[in-house]
């Protein structure tokens, strides 16, 4: 098995990065016109933005307003969007969906494809995948593409003006990274592309674990402020590459599953996938048996950025025991990442780690309560 490194063609991040969108997208040589996928945010804040950088660099455009799911409805109706306006490339800017929904898109018709991403709150913008949900907004499968963007532009001027929220549900996606990283690497696992993990790969997953624990809290102070500090700079770049690289080229285990599976739960759909995921990090400890100093350092973590770790948390506060069976069999069918764990795991493995997961983000807390 062939060790496999994947990443974008270049990946740029600054303040006023948008500025330079068709400068960085002419030095690759990409082609116009272009289609803009943009969600409503992207389109309110760098519409005026859009209208200087992409014309002074020689680029026509037209803009799709996503519709707000990844899902094949939505992917048709941006490749109709692509067609009608006749574009050469699919620039995708906005959250993670978005992205997804671009990047799909873009494979569809065979197109290069640009993320901007206006939130750090995945790690999608450097993969060659996308997460596909339903209409509804059910998981329902990864999509895998030849290759990964062109290129990835991120403004963190932009970034500092979103919501708090959407910063600590990146860093609870990219928490995740390190985790599922180290038991794909340790259990001799195909990484998403189908090949084996590179040291450079899990070294990556471990830089953005350490850089969350570190610069988590003050990030998070930052975006509060609507400012771009050191630290912020760091944060996003652990959640947008640093995460993005470590989990495509290193692997996903059970913390992404268990996201998948809560999605079954319809009180989880108004919860972003960074914090189901968070949960699903705490659900994969109890799953391998980890130390208490481990948990204390995750449980410590989530609490700072604000990150849940219980059920409560994720809108499951009562969730029924037929749920939760649903919940973890979902999580565990065939095909599922759940199953790079170096053991067997059982729908009823997964329903009691996620009590235990739940009693211990209560018993933690109620520990820590001021």
């Amino acid at each position: 098995m062939l060790s496999v490194f994947c990443s974008p063609a270049r990946y740029s991040q600054g303040p006023a990065a948008t500025a330079q969108l068709g400068s960085e997208m002419k030095a690759l040589g990409l082609p116009g016109p272009v289609l803009i996928v943009a969600g409503r945010a992207a389109k309110r804040l760098l519409s005026s933005t859009w209208q200087t950088a992409l014309p002074d660099a020689g680029y026509s455009y037209a803009v799709h307003d996503f519709a707000g799911e990844c899902s094949h409805a939505e992917i048709a109706r941006i490749v109709a969007s692509a067609q009608a306006s006749g574009a050469q490339t699919i620039v995708g800017a906005g959250g993670g969906k978005v992205l997804d929904a671009a990047r799909a898109a873009s494979a569809d018709l065979n197109l290069p494809v640009v993320n901007c991403p206006t939130v750090a709150s995945s790690d999608a913008p450097c993969s060659a995948l996308s997460v596909i949900y339903t209409d509804e907004g059910v998981f329902h499968e990864y999509r895998f593409y030849r290759k990964n963007p062109e290129l990835v532009l991120v403004d963190t001027e932009v970034v500092a003006q979103g919501p708090p929220r959407l910063l600590a549900a990146g860093m609870g996606d990219a928490l995740a990274t390190w985790f599922e990283a180290k038991t794909c690497v340790a259990g001799h696992v195909r990484n998403m592309r189908g090949g084996a993990s590179t040291r450079s790969a899990l070294a990556l997953a471990h830089l953005c674990y350490q850089t969350l624990i570190e610069d988590g809290p003050e990030a998070m102070r930052a975006v509060s402020l609507q400012v771009v500090t050191p630290a912020l700079e760091r944060i996003v770049e652990a959640n947008t590459l640093l995460s993005g690289l470590g989990f495509e080229s290193s692997g996903l285990a059970a913390a992404h599953a268990v996201h998948n599976g809560l999605t079954a739960a319809p009180a989880t759909h108004s919860f972003f996938h960074g914090e189901k995921v968070a949960f699903g990090v705490i659900v994969q400890l109890v799953l391998e048996g980890a130390s208490q100093a481990q948990f204390a350092e995750v449980f410590r973590f989530s609490t700072a950025v604000g990150l849940p770790i219980t059920l409560d948390a994720i809108g499951c506060a009562n969730l029924s025991r037929d749920l939760l069976l649903q919940v973890a069999t979902r999580t565990t069918a065939p095909g599922e990442t759940i199953h790079n764990e170096p053991f067997e795991v059982t729908p009823k493995m997964v329903a009691d780690a996620i009590l235990a997961a739940d009693s211990a983000g209560r018993a933690w807390i109620a520990q820590h309560r001021p």
